[in-house]
């Protein structure tokens, strides 16, 4: 398991870990990251993330995306 941030461009993984208090783990569950589903690295900017999650691409800082962890 690592954090969404290590994953390379391109790359497509699935969420294992949600880490963090209940608000921050709500909120990027209701942006669709929730544990089992997939998510593709689009881009990769300053460390700062553009995903893919189903049919939505969504932008995420470091800090936000160092709370999922993936496979």
């Amino acid at each position: 398991m690592m954090p969404l941030t290590m994953v390379g461009r391109g790359e497509q993984v699935n969420i294992q870990k949600i880490t963090g208090k209940d608000e921050v783990r709500q909120h990027l569950a209701e942006l669709g990251f929730v544990v089992d589903s997939t998510v593709i690295v689009v881009n990769e900017i300053a460390g700062n993330l553009i995903l893919q999650v189903k049919a939505s691409r969504i932008a995420l800082d470091k800090t936000m995306a160092n709370r999922i962890m993936v496979d």
